[in-house]
């Protein structure tokens, strides 16, 4: 049994070998199993082959049927945590606080990394809720986040390099808008708060407007109450101020609802350090 482990083992190393030549760093269990034959390793075994080179660490399973080599192999870099999320969910983009980062926009270094889909099925962690274990999904030591939203909310993306591959990512400002409407994906409210403050220089004021109009109207009121602050002229917000809403909405979507009202903005400041009106 140790030598067959071994014979078939070392045919696998050649499956990696010719599908490294080949540019799959990322592939499926189906296109390794039709270039199996040209290495000599038989149908039977294919399965076990798998299983062997995923132990031994030449490949790394991101999820059922896909694989990536690993920087194990000759010639091969190790793909980048964001080269994985473009594998495991379509259509994907990277965003929230991963996106913060990538594009300047935190100090902090995200422990996840948070992923866009419009997918109504994306990978889950199996007894991941009665385990009580971490939420996201692991490949490695590395944790995927998916938010998962409505088709046309899926905007504001734009193609990076990141190493040898194309990524897709949220724009800087339509990561902002992600920050006004789940804070909790992008560190907390004083972190994007704080990514509005770093972005401001070089925000595009009428790019992030129509991209709020097209979300929702508690979004656009964040967005004027955190634009009017610095000191962009009214004629510019009006569009956001125009919005109808119906009540007030706090500004920290993720706080209590407590602190001042500010009825320009119908936005309730529940800021921690200011006092309720």
């Amino acid at each position: 049994m140790a030598i067959e482990h071994i014979t078939h083992t070392t045919i696998g190393v050649e499956l990696v070998r010719k599908l490294s030549t080949e540019g799959r760093r990322i592939f499926t269990a189906d296109a390794a199993r039709e270039m199996a034959p040209s290495v000599g390793l038989s149908p039977g075994y294919f399965r076990q082959a798998l299983h062997h080179l995923a132990r031994s660490g030449w490949i790394v399973r991101l999820k059922k049927g896909l694989y990536a080599l690993s920087g194990a192999v000759p010639g091969t870099t190790p793909l980048h945590e964001f080269e994985i999320a473009m594998a495991l969910v379509e259509p994907a983009a990277i965003s929230h606080w991963s996106a913060m980062s990538h594009h300047g926009l935190t100090d902090q270094v995200p422990r996840r990394v948070f992923v866009l889909t419009t997918a109504r099925s994306v990978p889950r962690r199996r007894g991941a809720k009665s385990e009580g274990v971490q939420p996201g999904y692991a490949v490695g030591e590395t944790f995927y986040q998916f938010i998962q939203v409505k088709r046309e909310r899926f905007f504001g993306i734009e193609p990076v390099w990141v190493n040898e591959s194309r990524i897709s990512i949220t724009d800087p400002e339509r990561t902002l808008l992600d920050g006004l409407m789940a804070p909790q994906y992008c560190g907390d409210f004083a972190e994007v708060l704080h990514a509005f403050e770093l972005r401001a220089p070089q925000l595009n004021v009428e790019r992030i407007i129509d991209y709020a109009l097209k979300l929702d109207a508690a979004t656009a009121k964040r967005l004027g109450w955190i634009l009017a602050r610095q000191g962009i002229a009214s004629d510019r917000l009006e569009p956001l101020r125009a919005v109808p809403i119906k009540g007030y909405r706090v500004l920290d979507p993720s706080g209590p609802r407590r602190g001042p009202y500010e009825a320009r903005w119908m936005i309730q400041v529940n800021l921690p350090g200011t006092a309720a009106s």
